[in-house]
């Protein structure tokens, strides 16, 4: 269901679009963000991924506000009503055991999601007013990484920015400052930042093996790989280009020394794609050797350290960080704006 409010910004989202895949296609190598990967087929498959068996991100970081919620909300609260504004909101399936624990320290809440997607946008505001009737959703329709924060602030109150779900790990370590740069320059001093992030395999989680975090991006039942795929489909569906998804392979590894998971689309074999020419640019045509690939995503993990330096270097300092139990695979902290 199309958000009637955001009719104007979803039409400059398809000159967003080309210009993201004029850009990404003709540099080398290929790229593309994983923005695009949030239509509404997308979307729905990445809530299938959340739920699957191998994916144990969206189930740690669920026990962490399961367990720890009530904590967390008294902490960035401070004695105070808190607004919460949430970037790449998604359905907020898990945002709902944040905001029950909200309304059990103040009597109403003003929740502010913020994502490229109209479809997850509706859901999530039909879920949660018919769930948790103390909140009020106000939901907006953008590209946080790129776009200031629409955030309404009420008098009086604290804002709580939650970036949860591991999407830090979508940017690189000096794109993640900038962003939350940003954020902070939005924010007051006292208001707080609740961060969720995946460990890296190693020190920081001894107990996550190298085999376990690729089958999270590389799944059984190949929904991944479909929503990888997706990319494309989308691309031929909006931008009219001609690619046949089932001639790309979907490619998920570990890169060791720049501490990520990749996810990659290689061409199966020789061949030519051609998209139309638009506001971005001239027609493309473009030629594909077998095995050529084009870089969809990158999941970057971090060390609790790491975590913190990044925060510091961004205007934030770390209050307190939670953990699941019992493996220790992700973790959650929340920051104060200094």
């Amino acid at each position: 269901m199309m958000l009637p409010e955001a009719l104007e910004e979803v039409s400059e989202s398809s000159t967003a679009v080309a210009q993201a895949v004029w850009r990404g296609l003709v540099a080398t190598p290929r790229s593309l963000p994983p923005w695009l990967f949030y239509d509404a087929t997308g979307s729905a498959l990445f809530e299938q991924i959340t739920q699957l068996p191998e994916y144990y991100l969206t189930r740690a970081e669920r026990s962490i506000f399961a367990r720890d919620a009530a904590a967390m909300l008294q902490a960035a609260a401070g004695g105070r009503r808190l607004t919460v504004l949430e970037l790449g909101a998604g359905s907020a399936a898990k945002t709902g055991l944040l905001l029950a624990a909200a309304l059990r320290q103040q009597a109403s809440v003003l929740y502010q999601p913020i994502d490229v997607s109209p479809t997850v946008l509706a859901l999530a505001r039909q879920n949660l007013e018919a769930t948790l009737p103390g909140v009020a959703v106000e939901p907006h329709l953008a590209d946080y990484s790129t776009q200031p924060l629409p955030l309404h602030r009420p008098p009086d109150t604290r804002a709580m920015v939650l970036f949860i779900g591991s999407s830090i790990g979508n940017f690189t370590p000096q794109e993640a400052v900038e962003l939350l740069a940003r954020v902070r320059r939005q924010l007051a001093p006292g208001d707080t930042l609740l961060l969720g992030y995946d460990l890296a395999p190693g020190a920081a989680s001894p107990q996550k093996s190298v085999a376990t975090l690729v089958a999270a991006y590389d799944d059984a039942a190949g929904v991944t790989a479909a929503f990888n795929r997706n990319l494309l489909a989308r691309l031929n569906r909006e931008l009219g280009a001609d690619f046949n998804p089932a001639e790309f392979a979907h490619v998920a590894l570990w890169n060791e020394a720049e501490s990520r998971m990749e996810m990659h689309l290689q061409s199966t074999r020789v061949q030519t794609v051609r998209i139309p020419a638009s506001g971005a640019g001239p027609e493309l045509v473009l030629p594909w050797r077998a095995g050529e690939r084009i870089h969809t995503e990158n999941s970057y993990k971090y060390t609790r350290q790491r975590l913190q330096q990044l925060l510091a270097a961004a205007g934030f300092a770390a209050v307190q960080t939670w953990q699941d139990e019992p493996l220790r695979y992700f973790a959650v902290t929340l920051a104060a704006a200094v």
